[in-house]
């Protein structure tokens, strides 16, 4: 099972996802991809930590997030990645050549061949205006088609919104009323 839950800044994305990897029963492996670059992201990161439950595996990957994946897929666990715009931003902000479409590229080509359970956390970008500098709207962008690649390949997809979470797929038909 693949899940990406999209939601803008504080909406409730990582605490859904939290409470959904609660509930699998499941080894709960916690792929961090924040990096503590300043006091501001060190609070944010102390606040997710303190509600990890203890027995959780956390590990810290800002970069090679495939290849971490590989090392820690077995059956019987559920990797939560929280997030992916951090990872798409520490990828851009390093940029050697094309190591970004080379990292995004072994996800892709890694999620469908994985026995663990995974949910992925991402902000959604794309619901604002076009940023004005060159990085910002690329970040935005590579987002954005990271995110419809994901959830072409995602069994569930949700986006959350002030803590409600709205189930994008499967998508649920509703059944119309012949008049």
């Amino acid at each position: 099972m693949i899940e990406l839950i999209l939601g803008g800044a504080r909406s409730g994305k990582s605490q859904l996802a939290e409470q959904r990897a609660l509930a699998s029963n499941k080894a709960v492996v916690y792929v961090a991809t924040a990096q503590n670059l300043d006091g501001e992201m060190a609070k944010r990161i102390d606040h997710h930590q303190r509600r990890r439950p203890p027995h959780w595996t956390t590990l810290e990957q800002p970069i090679a997030l495939a290849q971490s994946l590989k090392q820690v897929d077995a059956k019987d666990t559920l990797i939560l990645i929280d997030c992916l715009t951090l990872w798409v931003s520490n990828l851009l902000c390093l940029e050697e050549g094309h190591h970004f479409a080379l990292e995004k590229q072994a996800l892709l080509d890694l999620l469908p061949q994985m026995q663990s359970d995974v949910i992925m956390v991402s902000n959604e970008t794309g619901l604002g205006v076009v940023p004005m500098g060159e990085l910002s709207r690329r970040f935005v962008d590579e987002s954005g088609w990271l995110h419809q690649a994901l959830a072409a390949l995602a069994d569930q997809v949700t986006l959350v919104v002030a803590g409600l979470p709205l189930q994008l797929k499967p998508t649920q038909l509703i059944p119309t009323q012949n008049t």
